[in-house]
């Protein structure tokens, strides 16, 4: 056999065991466990309801837990710099592609916050997570309400809110201050339209505070927003917004018993701070309130450094 027929038959034999592993719903080499029904294997855990969350679990085996759960329409990247530092720094970082964002599952129903906090347990549980700090970014921040609202703390060290949705973001007769419905229907609206084109001008607009006068807009960060918020599912970033905006989170934060930070920019433009940070600092007792001036919403990336300096001090306290 001459050395081109046994490159061939060489990548031949490659495909085919690509492609048959492929076919195979567990990778092979992949651990596989089942926690009551909840089945995980290498990267992706299975809900009861059968929806398969894509999760990341970096850091030492051993170090102190943070749980990353992202915003709307992102999904768990929208981390990274914050899980690179505190992996570096030995805490054990874990977060999860929200069901219909990302990697995850794209389930037709259940693009709700109930569904949300059980899948956040369901990854917690399924790795037997302990001694957490639960850690949400705007919708996110709703996902770590709700968690400690229907299954509690006895997994939870603290937690902290960032630019986060909570108490409530829809303005109703129990809540003058929040935003109209008008708002979230042209959220809609538009996502119905060109959901593209909505994700291109959320990111170069109001969400990283590049409409601001002097703004130096990062065509990296618009970019990543848009292949974050196009990797989601079209109707599960839809139904989200109801999720992110309607659901009432009053009752799931007079429910916090853990050490608690909130952290939020004065000039968060898509969940404003006066009806968000601080109103949950006022409901959660005991809670810290922390403003950065001038921040936008996606501080998470425009406020890196601050942010993560932020964490690592909460953490070790």
């Amino acid at each position: 056999m001459n050395t081109f027929n046994r490159t061939l038959a060489i990548a031949t034999l490659a495909l085919a065991t690509l492609s048959a592993e492929a076919a195979s719903p567990v990778q092979a080499g992949a651990s596989v466990s089942a926690v009551g029904s909840v089945v995980q294997s290498a990267s992706y855990i299975t809900t009861q309801d059968g929806v398969q969350l894509y999760y990341k679990d970096w850091g030492p085996r051993d170090g102190q837990v943070v749980t990353f759960s992202h915003g709307w329409p992102l999904n768990s990247d929208s981390w990274e710099a914050q899980m690179m530092f505190l992996a570096s720094k030995g805490y054990r970082v874990v977060a999860h592609d929200r069901r219909g964002h990302g990697r995850s599952s794209q389930p037709w129903e259940g693009n709700d916050m109930d569904h949300y906090a059980d899948d956040l347990a369901a990854v917690i549980e399924a790795l037997d997570l302990k001694d957490v700090t639960l850690v949400g970014f705007s919708t996110g921040g709703g996902e770590v309400a709700r968690y400690i609202g229907r299954h509690g703390t006895s997994r939870v060290k603290k937690a902290v809110l960032v630019s986060s949705v909570p108490p409530l973001m829809l303005k109703t007769d129990t809540n003058p201050g929040g935003l109209p419905i008008e708002v979230f229907d042209g959220l809609r609206k538009a996502s119905l339209e060109n959901r593209s084109q909505l994700y291109l001008d959320i990111a170069s607009g109001p969400f990283f505070g590049y409409n601001r006068k002097g703004a130096k807009p990062s065509q990296g960060l618009i970019q990543s927003f848009w292949d974050q918020g196009m990797q989601g599912g079209a109707k599960n970033t839809y139904d989200s917004i109801a999720a992110f905006s309607a659901t009432d989170f009053r009752a799931d934060l007079k429910k916090f018993d853990v050490p608690t930070l909130v952290i939020h920019g004065d000039d968060d433009q898509i969940v404003p701070i006066d009806a968000s940070g601080r109103a949950s600092a006022a409901l959660i007792k005991g809670a810290r309130l922390i403003v950065y001036k001038g921040a936008p919403h996606g501080l998470t990336e425009t406020h890196k450094d601050r942010l993560n300096q932020d964490l690592l001090k909460f953490l070790q306290e």
